[in-house]
Order: C-alpha cells, then sequence, then structure tokens
C-alpha cells in the first residue's frame, strides 16, 4: 500500500496553490491522508523557514520561481519522488514494528496495548538527546529526516501511526497545553503518549483520568477536543510555524497557514476548535482576506465554539481576543476579555503542570495591564495639556481619560483579580505572592478614588438569607455541580443598574454566571445600591473591599492581603521547574508588531 493514484496526479506541488489544492481533495476524503499532508507540510516548512539557502546540488530539490502576487522569488518543489520516498517509509516503519495478530481488537476496536506499542515505536526511534523545544520539529517530516519531534509532534506521529495501520478509532485529543489520544468505542477510552514540560515523564500508557479529577487546567476538567480526522488536519496546520528567526517570518509559510485554514473554515472543520479560530484572527487581523469576516467576528466565533462544545472551560479563546484588543489599544474591551479569562480559571484547581497559563495570567497582571495603563495615563496627559478642541477624532475606548474614568474598566480589573484568587483558593501550589501585589497596587493607583468609589462591591456572604454557599465547605463546589455559565454566557459578569436587576430565587443553588450572583444582595438585609455591582467570589478579594474604593490606596495592606496564605490549602511537594515548552505555536509572540 503507499499513494493511491489520484495523490500522485497532484505531484509536483510548485506552489502554495498546489499545496492548498491537495488538502482540499484530501479533506473531501473520509479518511484524508495525515502521513502525507503532514510530510508535505514538513517540506515546505524546512526549506522556507529552516534552510533557506538555495541548494544547487542536491538530487531531486529543485525550486520554482513565484507566479503573480505569491510573494517570494522561489518555492521548493515537493516532488512525488521525494514526498512518496518519504511516505514509504514511514509506512514501512510501522507496519513492520508493530504485528497486529499480537493484539486482539474486539469489536474492531484498539486496545490499551496496542496504543501503547504505537507509541513505543514513534518514542525509541527519536533521537536520544535534542532539544525538545526547539523550532519546525513537529511534523512527520522532521521525525523521518531528523528522528526529532516536539511532544505535541509525537503525540500527532502516533495517531499518523495507527491510521496508517489502519486503526481508525485512534484519534488526537488536545487541550490547550498538552495533547494524548482517545480511542475505542465513542473515543472513550485515553492514553498518554508523549511527555508534558520540562521533566519528561513517561506517563504513556495511562489515562487523563487523574487529571481530569484534579481539575487542572491541562486536562481542561474534561472538556478537551476529541479531534475527527479533519480536526487533526487542522492541527497539523495550525503547528505550521512561520517563524525564519526571532525577528522575521516567512511570508509564504503565513499565506499558506491562512489559506489552509479557510479552507478548513469553510468546510466547518473549525467550529469546534477555538484555538484555530483564534490563530486564524491573529493571521487575518495581519493581512485581511478580501470579502472574509474581520478578526473581530472571528474572535468571538472561537469563544462561542467553547462555550458550545467546551462548557467554556477554555482560557485561551478570551486572551486572544483581549490580545487583539490591547493591540488595537481598546482597553475597555481588553480589560473585559481578560477578566472573562479570569472567571473561567476561577473554577480550575491551580496544579504543578499548569505553569504555561499561569504564565500567561502572570505576564497580563504584572506587565501588560500596567503598561496599558501607564500609556493611557501618559495619553490622558498629552490630551488635557492639548486643550478639548485639539483632541482628534479618537473613539470613547482610545481616549486615554476616558478609559480611567470609566467605572466599568475598573470592575473589569477588579473581576481579572477576583479570578485569580479565586484560582487559587483549594489548590495544591499557591498563585499570589508580592509581585503580584505590587503590580495590583500600580494598576489599582491609576483610577482616581471618586472613579473607584462608583462600584458597589458586594459578597454572597453579605446576604443572611442566600443559601448559595451553604452546604459546601468549599464555597466552589455549588457551582460545579451544574454546567456553567449556561444561563447568560453572551452577557459579562458585571451588573447594570441594580435597580434594574431581578433577584433569583433562594430555594435553588445558583449555578450562573456572575452577573447573576451579584444579585444576591438582600432587599432585607442589605440596602440596594444604586449604579454599578460587583460581586467578588474569592475570600481575598472580599477581605480588599473597603481598601479598593477608600480615597486614597493603602498599598501595604492591600499586599498583606493579596499575600496571605490562610486562604490556600498548601500541600507539601516540590514545586516542578519552569516550564520550556508548550503548544507554543497556537500562541507564538507576533513579531510584525
Amino acid at each position: 500500500m503507499g499513494l493511491k493514484s489520484a495523490q500522485k496526479a497532484l505531484f509536483p506541488l510548485r506552489s502554495v496553490s498546489d499545496v492548498v489544492h491537495l488538502f482540499e481533495l484530501e479533506l473531501h476524503r473520509e479518511q484524508p491522508d495525515l502521513v502525507l499532508l503532514s510530510l508535505v507540510l514538513g517540506f515546505v516548512e524546512h526549506f522556507l523557514a529552516v534552510n533557506r539557502v538555495l541548494p544547487t546540488n542536491v538530487p531531486g530539490i529543485s525550486f520554482e520561481p513565484a507566479q503573480g502576487p505569491e510573494s517570494l522569488t522561489y518555492f521548493p518543489v515537493a516532488d512525488l519522488s521525494i514526498v512518496g520516498a518519504l511516505h514509504a517509509r514511514f509506512t514501512a516503519q510501522i507496519r513492520g514494528a508493530v504485528d497486529l495478530s499480537l493484539y486482539p481488537r474486539p469489536d474492531g476496536y484498539s486496545s490499551r496495548e496496542l496504543v501503547k506499542k504505537v507509541s513505543d515505536v514513534i518514542w525509541n526511534s527519536l533521537s536520544r538527546s535534542y532539544f525538545k523545544d526547539r523550532a519546525h520539529i513537529q511534523s512527520l517530516f522532521s521525525f523521518i529526516t531528523g528522528t526529532k519531534l516536539d511532544s505535541s509532534g509525537v503525540a500527532f506521529a502516533v495517531v499518523g501511526a495507527c491510521q496508517a495501520l489502519g486503526l481508525y478509532d485512534v484519534h488526537l485529543a488536545l487541550s490547550e497545553d498538552h495533547a494524548w489520544v482517545v480511542f475505542g468505542k465513542d473515543g472513550e477510552q485515553t492514553a498518554e503518549v508523549t511527555w508534558h514540560g520540562k521533566g519528561n515523564e513517561d506517563r504513556r500508557g495511562q489515562t487523563v483520568n487523574s487529571g481530569v479529577a484534579e481539575r487542572s487546567w491541562l486536562y481542561l476538567k474534561g472538556s478537551y477536543l476529541r479531534c475527527t480526522r479533519q480536526m487533526e488536519v487542522a492541527f497539523m496546520v495550525c503547528a505550521i510555524n512561520p517563524s525564519i528567526d526571532l525577528h522575521s517570518d516567512s511570508l509564504e509559510l503565513l499565506q499558506l497557514q491562512q489559506k489552509l485554514l479557510w479552507v478548513l473554515y469553510d468546510m466547518h472543520h473549525l467550529e469546534r476548535y477555538p484555538m484555530a479560530l483564534g490563530n486564524l484572527a491573529d493571521l487575518e487581523e495581519l493581512e485581511p482576506t478580501p470579502g472574509r469576516p474581520d478578526p473581530l467576528f472571528i474572535y468571538h466565533q472561537g469563544i462561542n465554539s467553547a462555550k458550545q462544545y467546551y462548557n467554556n472551560e477554555h482560557i485561551y479563546p478570551y486572551i486572544y481576543l483581549a490580545s487583539y484588543h490591547c493591540r488595537n489599544k481598546n482597553v475597555k474591551e481588553a480589560l473585559e476579555a481578560w477578566a472573562d479569562s479570569a472567571t473561567v480559571i476561577q473554577d480550575y484547581n491551580y496544579c504543578r503542570e499548569d505553569e504555561e497559563i499561569y504564565k500567561e495570567f502572570f505576564d497580563v497582571a504584572n506587565d501588560v495591564v500596567p503598561n496599558l495603563l501607564k500609556e493611557v495615563a501618559s495619553l490622558a496627559d498629552s490630551t488635557e495639556e492639548k486643550g478639548a478642541g485639539e483632541r482628534g477624532e479618537a473613539s470613547p475606548s482610545q481616549m486615554g481619560g476616558s478609559a480611567l474614568q470609566d467605572a466599568e474598566c475598573f470592575a473589569h480589573l477588579l473581576r481579572f483579580y477576583d479570578g485569580i484568587c479565586k484560582w487559587e483558593e483549594g489548590s495544591p501550589t499557591p498563585v499570589l505572592h508580592v509581585g503580584w501585589a505590587t503590580f495590583l497596587v500600580q494598576s489599582l493607583s491609576r483610577f482616581d478614588g471618586m472613579v473607584r468609589q462608583k462600584i458597589t462591591l458586594a459578597s454572597r456572604d453579605l446576604d443572611a438569607n442566600d443559601d448559595d454557599d451553604q452546604g459546601s465547605e468549599d464555597p466552589r463546589e455549588g457551582r460545579r455541580r451544574g454546567p456553567r455559565r449556561e444561563s447568560k454566557p453572551e452577557e459579562p459578569p458585571l451588573a447594570k443598574k441594580a435597580t434594574e436587576r431581578r433577584r433569583p430565587s433562594t430555594t435553588q443553588r445558583s449555578d450562573r454566571p456572575l452577573l447573576e450572583k451579584e444579585e444576591g444582595l438582600s432587599s432585607s438585609s442589605s440596602p440596594r445600591p444604586e449604579g454599578l455591582v460587583l460581586t467578588f467570589q474569592s475570600e481575598k478579594m472580599k477581605g480588599m473591599k473597603e481598601l479598593l474604593v477608600a480615597a486614597k490606596i493603602n498599598s501595604s495592606a492591600i499586599k498583606l492581603q493579596l499575600t496571605a496564605q490562610s486562604q490556600v490549602q498548601l500541600k507539601k511537594q516540590k514545586v516542578s521547574a519552569p516550564r520550556t515548552y508548550a503548544l507554543s505555536f497556537l500562541k507564538r509572540p507576533r513579531k510584525s508588531l
């Protein structure tokens, strides 16, 4: 068995358009050939990003002058003789190493032992020593020609190998920072097939049940992607790394990735893939495609996908949106999206393998937001100097003064920190330290006391008649029993006028978003405030209510409250080393900005 005649007829591939055509035809097949497609992408990426020197004496390698709008001078020609030989070599290696007769397949489904055997073949074929976090080692081209793969590349290679063996029930499973496989009837079985993080701990063959049970972000509490073949194609497209060096990208690879994602989008294969939608939106922001939706629409599609298919348990759709607004200096919208991301993370436990999302929130809280607000303050000062008649046509969200005078911006900032504090509660590893506190105080100080005092800060324990916290030692348990954020997922958890709100029934346990939980102020036990009302969920932020709206910021008191460990159930365990690996292709820095 090898390449089919219809596949062979498409070669050689001389341009971006030729590669896109190959993918279009494969995606219309019930079983798109993962091995073939990964080899082609790896081949093209190698000569456009890794080795850009035009070889003149390598047999079978040639370069085609670019035609029309394609921007590069030359495109590496993927000849059938090369791709076919690599394809044959991979399939022969896998089929020669796995004797299917030794592994019974009841009802045609793969066993754990068989999946483990396939992962052994991939694992044992890798070089013993290489830098696991280097770029451009995610494809089967890298595996065949260099015996190197990154972590997610290993998981993908296992799935490709299983497809080559006819094990069609084995599929890729993805969280936002890890990859494994599902198999069996309806994909009910799970198996680790690669490492995670710096330690390279070998858990291959084990289920992911323990990670799901401990409520770590790494396993998304079970709300991870269970890929179809077409979604596995989308995964390899997202994995394209256009980086030539730290400062430049291959325009051809960016163009190829963007066109392939639109092919997948049009065929509805991205509907259950939120991070791929975020990737596409980023590309559209860099180079808009005529006649296509604008980036903001696609970012929101990613968020809606996470809500519809994954119980709103994903963080990165909100991070993508926040980053977009930050780049475009839409301060209020950026703060709101970051707050939404923290509202999602609050129901997780911070575990030792979640360092990647910790670093994401740490950077936002201690670098991105402080610098954004500093820029806003500077803009406000310069605007005042120029005078009202010279302010130009900037939108309200871009006007520096308006953001720092907007009580909702301040409320979004508080909601961001409230979610992180709630994330820390009950977690085996603390999150916050004095570094966080220093920048929190700095960010709070950007808002004048009169602005901060426009917010009424509440907490559920103010309402003696509200049983939302009763019946569970852990105040989060009541919210965890049902699907979260299902009632009004499109609304931010920030109340508008208190007089416009309807008090929910106290006879039922609330699993609603914060927007409705804010209505827990009892008319019999508390006065109903006017204006904006924000209800804290975390004990630390509840303890800081008066400090946050005081006329002057008490820096020392806030730092003591935020860094207190009394709310964290600490366990004696060795904290892992800083992470050096992640599904980094899904969140690479934007070099062009």
